[in-house]
């Protein structure tokens, strides 16, 4: 090879479509990075990962982000305490969509250099010699490497690769998920903070899109819920485990029921209603959706413009504390121009003292829970008393 070829073209020259591939590898890789190793192992303890698989991804990251793996999770782990509220470090909701889409790597950076997070939020992170003497101290060294790579093997082609790297996770992590999941798209669970599912597809982001499902379940190495939701980070995480080289802690729970309930639910009934409440919620609301829409058509004709069914839908999936004083204003006045909507929206309430943090002792919970069942079957509402059926019927 001659120097002149060498200067135009590397040590590798490839057709069109081989760069694009090349790039399409090294960007995927280091997605996979940063949603096995950054979020979901090392951030959430979804899972484990052997000793080879963890250490590539942290050269990886090193290589390709200069990311510090005890940044990235005390950050996160800050974002899910604080999540949409003061404090969370890149929410749209407190710093605007514009910025979080524009400046994401600017505020993951401002917080890297907070100490008080580092030091509440970073714990069990990696600690040893490669990490002090080289991933954390020498960041900057690792990203230079990897353009001096891509310069050698693709020649002036090479740099537009390694630029395409180096703002790959800026655009996708950082802007896509940090901004866009928190404001746009579509929701399975209502849970406390604004995040969404971007697309039921997680592919290019390495299932990351699926946001809403990953806030709920924080600690579930699956981030798919829906049988049309595809998370491609759990294909590799399932491939890894089958080789033994990952090792599943936790996933979504299932909400499972028998063919016969039982007569009165027990501790057994009650710890999976609170394992599996916000998939108890969506069913709930679903069975009752009928009922609803019914009852809302009887409202007198100057309450249907300001209470609706996506309206009321909203309200039954949230715990009371947190209705806004707009959707308790619709609450009272349900209250008042339906028995059969009130009931149910009372009930869907009572549902939250079994999984809310308070001074009942188990057995008190239990007992709470079979008068919620008494009190739902002698509603004389028939899909309720369909529903605290298969509530007995869980396990």
């Amino acid at each position: 090879m001659s120097f002149i070829s060498f200067i135009e073209h590397g040590l590798i020259a490839l057709p069109w479509w081989g760069y694009i591939l090349y790039g399409f590898i090294v960007t995927h890789i280091t997605i996979l990075a940063i949603t096995i190793f950054l979020h979901r192992h090392q951030a959430h303890r979804a899972l484990e990962l052997h000793p080879i698989i963890s250490h590539f991804f942290r050269f990886w990251l090193w290589m390709t982000t200069g990311m510090v793996t005890k940044e990235w999770a005390a950050i996160h782990r800050k974002h899910h305490a604080f999540s949409d509220k003061e404090g969370d470090p890149h929410s749209p909701l407190v710093f605007g969509l514009k910025k979080v889409l524009s400046e994401g790597a600017e505020l993951y950076q401002k917080e890297s250099k907070n100490l008080e997070t580092l030091k509440k939020y970073g714990y069990g992170t990696p600690n040893d010699w490669l990490e002090n003497n080289v991933y954390s101290k020498h960041s900057k060294l690792g990203v230079s490497l990897m353009l001096i790579i891509n310069v050698t093997l693709f020649g002036p082609l090479g740099l537009s690769i390694w630029a395409v790297q180096m703002m790959w996770t800026p655009i996708n992590a950082a802007g896509i998920i940090n901004g866009i999941g928190h404001f746009w798209g579509y929701r399975n669970f209502h849970n406390t903070d604004n995040s969404r599912n971007i697309i039921p597809w997680g592919i290019l982001i390495g299932g990351e899109e699926l946001h809403n499902n990953h806030h709920t379940f924080a600690t579930s190495a699956k981030l798919s819920s829906k049988w049309y939701e595809f998370d491609l980070g759990w294909t590799w995480i399932k491939l890894f485990s089958y080789l033994g080289l990952a090792k599943i802690k936790k996933t979504i729970p299932v909400l499972s029921t028998t063919k016969t309930p039982k007569a009165m639910p027990d501790d057994q009934t009650l710890d999976a209603i609170v394992s599996n409440r916000y998939n108890l919620i969506v069913r709930y609301i679903k069975i009752l959706k009928h009922d609803c829409k019914k009852e809302l058509k009887t409202l007198k004709l100057n309450l249907r413009d300001s209470i609706n069914w996506a309206k009321l839908k909203n309200i039954l999936a949230k715990d009371h504390e947190h209705l806004t004083l707009e959707e308790k204003t619709i609450l009272q006045k349900i209250s008042e121009h339906s028995q059969i909507l009130n009931k149910i929206v009372i009930m869907r309430a009572d549902l939250t003292t079994l999984w809310q943090r308070s001074s009942l002792t188990k057995e008190e919970l239990i007992v709470a829970l079979q008068n919620w069942c008494k009190r739902a079957e002698a509603s004389g509402i028939k899909k309720l008393q369909y529903f605290s059926v298969r509530l007995r019927a869980c396990y």
